[in-house]
């Protein structure tokens, strides 16, 4: 099956279990590494082998060959159209995923003791706020929502800036509490936005002029582990001091072509495989309406079952992209995740921060799963409740 061909969809619970025990694969739940299409995975089986008739793989191929550096081009062309990220905004890979950006955005665009103001929704985000305070620069939360156990996102008149922050950061999806943000927080004029977009770029349209920096780690939306993709607006690029060291400066990347040394060559390629089928299947707006789709199949569910099941997020903040729930027990949520590999699920298990369970439903998941998911959830709750 080519990568460019939408994948025809399963809409009965059985049929779907069916399909996939005789294929022998299972849904794949997790939150990262998270699912990929099948038919690039079947591509990818091809490239390990022979990529492109160059006489053997992607995996082998040297980051300074002519044949890696087309692609790479491709790459950064194709992740531009799938966002249609303006031509101001360089698009650059690195290392050290989400995580390493905690103290690099603040590195390159705060001066030595500067502050940024955070606005804290969940684990990762608390995680920037640490990151950036230990690499010696001030983050001011503006708002927490850490007291409330991150149900819930800000309303406007709730988030308190400092004056004259660097920029404002927050988290777009917060895989581990469920919580997604509808549309960006608004800066105070002139102030630099920078969103951790790790687990749900390119699921939705976004308008990326409204940013200064979007970065996230390649694994959940954009292929597989071992890129961090960052979008930085030019001016923004050139803020670092001389002395930051030469491999955490955004204008290297940029002037190197994300090639000051070997860069992680295969998940770059991956990215550009999963741009390909973004832009195959309709771009961002279709993601978008089968992600809402999709998640309300399973949150359907989940309601019709409280107060057996409870979902994490209240309902005006519910995430796409990962779908938090509890049951009344610990021993019937191991029961649930135990007999739901029986039936072809994996990967449901809550973050440690949270237990309970999560249900991800990345752009690539596909629908039948989603069904057959909610189908079981019906079914469970039903027989224990």
């Amino acid at each position: 099956m080519s990568i460019f061909a939408p994948t025809q969809l399963v809409t009965t619970a059985t049929a779907a279990i069916a399909a996939r025990t005789a294929g022998g694969r299972m849904f794949n739940f997790n939150a990262g590494p998270s699912v990929l299409p099948e038919e690039i995975i079947h591509q990818i089986q091809q490239d390990i082998w022979d990529w492109n008739g160059t006489g053997y793989g992607i995996l082998e191929h040297s980051h300074r060959a002519k044949a890696y550096e087309a692609m790479l081009h491709e790459t950064f062309e194709n992740v531009r159209k799938v966002g249609s990220i303006p031509a101001n905004y360089k698009i650059i890979f690195m290392t050290g995923g989400s995580s390493s950006q905690n103290f690099i955005v603040p590195t390159n665009l705060l001066p030595k003791g500067g502050h940024a103001d955070y606005i804290e929704t969940d684990f990762w985000s608390s995680r920037s706020i640490e990151d950036a305070n230990q690499a010696g620069y001030h983050a001011h939360t503006a708002w927490s929502g850490k007291s409330e156990k991150y149900v819930r996102l800000p309303e406007a008149s709730e988030i308190q800036y400092s004056a004259n922050p660097g920029y404002v950061h927050f988290t777009s999806n917060n895989t581990i509490f469920g919580t997604q943000w509808k549309t960006e927080p608004t800066t105070p004029a002139g102030v630099p936005l920078v969103c951790d977009a790790c687990s749900d770029i390119f699921s939705k349209p976004v308008d990326f002029s409204k940013y200064g920096v979007v970065y996230a780690s390649a694994q959940k939306n954009l292929g597989v582990t071992g890129a961090t993709i960052v979008i930085v607006r030019e001016d923004l690029a050139e803020r670092a001091a001389a002395d930051v060291p030469r491999m955490l400066q955004y204008r290297t990347m940029i002037k190197e072509e994300s090639r000051p040394n070997t860069p992680p060559h295969f998940a770059i390629y991956s990215v550009n495989l999963m741009a390909k089928w973004i832009l195959a299947n309709g771009g961002v707006d279709v993601m978008a309406k089968r992600n809402a789709e999709k998640a309300q199949i399973i949150y359907d569910a989940l309601d019709a079952a409280v107060p057996f099941t409870r979902p994490h997020a209240v309902k005006q903040a519910r995430s796409l992209m990962n779908i938090t729930f509890r049951l009344p027990t610990p021993e019937l949520e191991e029961k649930f995740m135990a007999e739901g590999v029986q039936h072809g699920f994996d990967g449901m298990r809550g973050h440690r921060v949270t237990g309970g369970m999560r249900v991800s439903a990345y752009n690539a998941f596909p629908r039948e799963g989603c069904v057959a998911v909610a189908a079981y959830i019906k079914d469970f709750a039903a027989k224990n409740g």
